[in-house]
């Protein structure tokens, strides 16, 4: 009977196109089927006496490990974990992982693992692209209010934590009104978009730029003092100024002068203002 059993399973596991493993209790796989090959780029026999940290990238270990403690509790049901495993050429594909702990139908005990694995790469990429879309203000490419305000909660917790520190420039287009009664909204949109370009030109991967309101961008810069923040601020404002098109006044706040995100932003609201005050064009601090 357990022959048949398992004539069955290896049939079934060897015209399925999902990956499926068998592994014994301390994870060892022991079984893995063809599908590897074309998921992974692995043959079937180099995962077989691996452990799936060969496989899994480590910040996603944890996610593997719960769904396996998970899988331990009397009468669970299948449950899925979705991690990262290295492809055999190096790159990164995306798996939805359903595992289920076999027992014997004697004592109960736990026996091995059975492991169904699906390559969800693509669905992933497209929920990534959507997220990005949602994210994004449509006229700039720059991320939009929504977007700001995570990053910055985020962003402000993670210097708060590591004492990294983190500047916040907000920089608003001088006379833009006048600008875009005088030549029109197609001819303003075009000037939003000239000076998101300049923004892009400036800052790191790292940072953050926003379109904050209407014709403001906010930027966050992580691990920034203020000086370093007060000198990206003046590389903004020169690129814009040279584009020959529209000036800016930008504002400059550091966390270090504030108790919240909020004041940060406030700080930097009034440093804003206080650079249009004293003849736009120009950087000023809180």
């Amino acid at each position: 009977m357990v022959r048949d059993e398992n004539a069955q399973f290896r049939f079934l596991a060897e015209n399925s196109v999902d990956i499926i493993c068998r592994a014994d209790l301390d994870l060892v796989m022991h079984y893995a089927s063809p599908s590897t090959l074309q998921m992974l780029g692995w043959m079937p026999e180099e995962m077989v006496g691996r452990r799936p940290e060969d496989f899994v990238l480590p910040e996603d270990l944890p996610i593997l490990s719960a769904a396996v403690d998970r899988a331990f509790v009397p009468d669970a049901q299948t449950d899925s974990a979705t991690v990262r495993m290295r492809k055999k050429d190096g790159s990164i594909a995306w798996m939805e992982m359903n595992a289920r702990v076999i027992r014997d139908d004697d004592t109960g005990e736990p026996r091995e693992f059975v492991a169904v694995m699906r390559n969800i790469t693509e669905r992933k990429l497209i929920e990534e692209k959507l997220l990005a879309m949602a994210h994004r203000d449509g006229l700039t490419g720059l991320w939009n209010r929504r977007a700001f305000d995570e990053a910055l909660g985020r962003e402000w917790k993670r210097a708060m934590r590591d004492g990294s520190g983190i500047s916040l420039l907000l920089l608003d287009i001088d006379h833009f009104k006048a600008f875009n009664d005088r030549y029109g909204h197609p001819v303003g949109d075009d000037c939003l978009r000239s000076v998101a370009s300049a923004v892009n030109g400036v800052v790191r991967s790292c940072d953050v730029a926003a379109r904050y309101g209407g014709e403001e961008i906010a930027l966050i810069l992580p691990g920034t003092s203020g000086e370093d923040a007060v000198e990206v601020a003046e590389r903004i404002r020169y690129a814009i100024e040279k584009s020959g098109v529209v000036t800016a006044s930008i504002g400059v706040a550091t966390a270090a002068a504030q108790e919240s995100p909020e004041d940060l932003v406030h700080a930097a609201d009034a440093a804003m203002y206080k650079a249009k005050a004293a003849g736009r064009n120009r950087v000023a601090t809180a």
